[in-house]
């Protein structure tokens, strides 16, 4: 990424805020074969000295990337959106746009099928939690099992993380306020989960105002 200093994130609490919040991530390598990018939830190893991912694969992607020989990235897209120039109240032209977004690279470590099992069940402890009748793998530990065998279970210690948190912290108080107000707002870029984002780097946009 274009390494612009005023929105470099390298506090590792909000790295670590961004997995969680959004665990839906691309992990991207470059096997002898050429690039390959798949899709898959992550989630962070609280039992972990450093910042260590842990997910899953469905065979053969585990091939296709060469998992275990090389490092690989891991992209974290958190909340993003347009933001127009006609949110700044000035008479600027050009737009940009707002992000945050990791990009967390490491040597995936392939996992026992026991702790594939494991990690699995976790990952879907932690999504049904939400649900007012939660499903678990433990219902049919057998069956959980043999479709477990489908899927490579992967620990990613991360040993280098770029990432970025471009909230139009170059921008004056009192615009930053109308950029979060437009967000906010039923117009065509608005974007609330932008705004929340904002508003963590800004606080109250009304006291600029």
């Amino acid at each position: 990424m274009r390494r612009t200093p005023a929105f470099l994130l390298e506090d590792e609490r909000e790295v670590r805020r961004l997995v969680t919040e959004n665990p839906w991530a691309t992990i991207v390598s470059a096997p002898e074969s050429g690039l390959v990018a798949s899709h898959y939830p992550f989630f962070i190893d609280d039992e972990a000295d450093g910042l260590t991912l842990l997910t899953h694969v469905g065979r053969p992607d585990e091939t296709l990337h060469e998992l275990g020989r090389h490092e690989v990235l891991v992209i974290v897209q958190g909340a993003h959106g347009y933001i127009s120039p006609g949110w700044y109240g000035t008479e600027e032209f050009i737009p940009t746009w707002n992000h945050v977004t990791a990009h967390l690279y490491g040597t995936p470590e392939i996992l026992s099928d026991e702790e594939n099992l494991r990690v699995l069940g976790e990952l879907v402890d932690r999504f049904e939690q939400r649900m007012p009748e939660p499903r678990s793998l433990a219902i049919d530990a057998d069956y959980a099992a043999r479709i477990a065998r489908g899927t490579v279970g992967l620990r990613i210690p991360i040993t280098r993380i770029d990432a970025r948190l471009k909230l139009s912290q170059n921008k004056p108080p009192k615009v930053a306020a109308r950029i979060i107000g437009a967000l906010e707002g039923d117009g065509p870029y608005a974007d609330p989960a932008l705004a929340r984002e904002m508003r963590r780097v800004h606080g109250d946009p009304h006291a600029a105002l």
